[in-house]
């Protein structure tokens, strides 16, 4: 008797920018993503038309193969059609705007999703708003880069949101069909999660992190010059250290060692300077998607004062491990009691494991993910059916992208 043997399934991952875990959020869930489909026995390959990056990294060690491709070209063509791949992943819309419309013409059978990362539409709208000193207005968000967003989670199987805010501005602001969305935060091993970090007594100073390169981190270390000075003339020997890669020459002029305001730039190990310190500071006024530093410092005990925004999607009815306020001077008041009560630091610690396993069990949410997948790839052609606006999209849209795609590869091979 013959055992049919079960196929592996080919998995391709388009990425915007190759993946760099200790720079950014987008790497550290871009990499969970990659790992969970590993997990699943599936070969995975990356190809970007990044070029390379100071911090990506190493693919092959995680058994991921990777390929460099190109923006309007052919050659993309040959590629994915020896490839074949079961399942397509693009790594925000403009891979999705890029290479979909050649995905659906050489593979119409792959599954195809899209892994947002965060809402770019909403980002850049808060963006402007805050730019302009004042409210978000739908003209903000009803932008020209939301109907490029929106279009193609639309032409997408299923779009992986990783805010719950964001899940319910899709769904009611912008009436996307639940059934083309995930909600997928970020994905915990919590059993590598220390269970004690440093005591009250054994952390000192402030500290924040973010790549530079990212708008809503360079303005939150503008934003935290107007407030370290109100935290400084209460904590005179406290200092704010300040990390993240790629920081730019704008950026180390800051550094101020009379006034404890000091760009340290890469930290090599973020756990260990998280841990290292008594308080996060996250005066985020604008972005989207939920905030990897706010993650970080919930993992290592260390609590965190934030705004509005930066704990957006993070929480519900769960205490959050810290203060939110968008107010400057109590902001700076909180940071200066966290700083000095060790019983109300205490106490905001202890908010920090129970949100964890609230949230973010990578177990829980990987196999609903995995359940989601793989009953929408059974029924894909029903799933298809269903979503005809996708449908209407694919054969609009996708065609004018297509057309002007293909007259950039003409104009380039002359």
């Amino acid at each position: 008797m013959t055992v049919a043997v079960k196929e592996m399934k080919k998995v391709l991952v388009i990425g915007y920018v190759w993946p760099e875990p200790n720079s950014s959020a987008a790497g550290t869930h871009m990499m969970s993503l990659l790992r969970l489909y590993r997990q699943q026995g599936w070969q995975v390959e990356f190809a970007t038309p990044a070029q390379p990056s100071d911090h990506m990294i190493d693919l092959s060690s995680e058994g991921i193969t990777s390929k460099n491709i190109s923006l309007n070209c052919d050659s993309f063509d040959t590629y994915i059609s020896k490839l074949q791949p079961d399942i397509v992943m693009f790594d925000r819309f403009m891979m999705e705007e890029q290479f979909g419309w050649r995905v659906e013409k050489h593979c119409p059978n792959a599954i195809k999703i899209l892994d947002t990362e965060d809402l770019q539409c909403l980002r850049n709208a808060r963006h402007q708003a805050v730019k302009s000193e004042r409210a978000l207005t739908q003209a903000d968000l009803f932008s020209d880069i939301a109907k490029r967003e929106i279009a193609a989670i639309l032409r997408c199987d299923i779009s992986l949101i990783i805010s719950s805010f964001e899940m319910e501005l899709l769904k009611c602001t912008f009436k996307v069909d639940p059934s083309i969305l995930h909600h997928l935060p970020f994905m915990l091993d919590l059993k590598k999660c220390p269970e004690q970090t440093k005591a009250y007594s054994d952390r000192q100073h402030f500290m924040t992190i973010g790549n530079f390169r990212h708008a809503p981190n360079w303005d939150a270390v503008l934003y935290l010059q107007k407030i370290w000075p109100l935290i400084r003339k209460q904590l005179p020997q406290a200092e704010l250290h300040i990390y993240g890669s790629y920081p730019p020459p704008k950026a180390t002029a800051l550094n101020n060692p009379k006034t404890g305001f000091l760009i340290k730039g890469w930290a090599e190990d973020a756990y260990r300077v998280m841990e290292q310190s008594r308080v996060c500071l996250a005066p985020i006024r604008f972005g989207a998607g939920i905030k990897g530093k706010l993650l970080d410092a919930m993992i290592m005990q260390t609590p965190s004062i934030t705004t509005s925004v930066g704990s957006e999607g993070m929480h519900k009815d769960e205490p959050w491990p810290g203060h939110i306020t968008d107010n400057i001077d109590d902001f700076a008041q909180a940071a200066v009691d966290l700083y000095v009560q060790e019983s109300l630091w205490t106490e905001a610690q202890s908010h920090a494991s129970s949100l964890l396993t609230a949230r973010y069990d990578g177990l829980k949410l990987g196999q609903e993910w995995m359940n989601k997948l793989n009953h929408t790839q059974e029924n894909l052609a029903q799933h298809r059916l269903n979503n005809f606006t996708g449908a209407m999209m694919k054969h609009h849209s996708m065609a004018s992208t297509k057309y002007m795609s293909q007259w950039i590869a003409a104009k380039n091979a002359k």
